[in-house]
């Protein structure tokens, strides 16, 4: 199987693809101005990861009309900057964060929908933003799945169609259960295989998560 990964020019894309590769599928790598819209559809992928990256959503290369156009039609999985393009294509205002953090981690709240299923509650994710979606301004059609303690919106879902983004970086080894969020999508995308690849990947990386947290 392969999926279609939107590289907005940021150096942690190709970790996303590394832990897409470990779970079994294909990536074809993208930059944001190198294809129009129309060819994400002659590619003909199971589904669409949009990157993190610097800037907003606006100068995000295609993204915001990928989301227009192939949303229900693909599954759309966007990370940091691909999440706040979902936001800002639903018509949600992103702004600069209340807290400005890179490189850090928080504590993500959730009740395991989407991506999120499967995970413990809190669980560690690593955070690079200046900016963040503002959940008052989100429409009724999508819905905040995961949070920090101080209520910034970490992830979200479309509540019909297979469109779902985080704010962090679940391909950081300090995030706890990222070959797991990427599996949960995958399965939305065709390939329930990679829910079986996911948990010995996911000791993988906690063995070294907590090996850096005691170093």
């Amino acid at each position: 199987m392969r999926v279609l990964v939107v590289d907005n020019y940021d150096s942690f894309v190709y970790n996303l693809v590394q832990y897409l590769g470990q779970l079994g599928v294909d990536c074809d790598v993208r930059r944001n101005d190198e294809i129009p819209v129309a060819e994400v559809g002659r590619l003909n992928p199971a589904g669409v990861l949009l990157s993190p990256g610097p800037g907003t959503p606006q100068r995000a290369g295609i993204c915001l009309d990928v989301i227009r156009e192939y949303a229900g039609r693909l599954p759309i999985f966007g990370v940091c900057l691909g999440h706040q393009a979902i936001g800002a294509a639903y018509g949600a205002t992103v702004n600069r964060a209340p807290e400005l953090l890179h490189g850090k981690t928080s504590q993500v709240h959730h009740a395991g929908a989407g991506v999120l299923a499967g995970l413990p509650d809190p669980f560690t994710a690593t955070r690079y933003h200046s900016l963040a979606v503002v959940e008052d301004t989100l429409p009724d059609e999508i819905e905040v799945t995961g949070r920090t303690e101080s209520g910034i919106v970490m992830a979200m879902r479309h509540r019909t169609l297979p469109v779902e983004g985080v704010q962090f970086h679940p391909e950081s080894v300090l995030t706890q259960g990222g070959h797991l969020m990427l599996a949960n999508w995958l399965a939305t995308c065709g390939y329930p295989q990679a829910r079986e690849r996911a948990p010995e990947l996911v000791a993988e990386v906690e063995a070294r998560r907590l090996a850096a947290f005691a170093a």
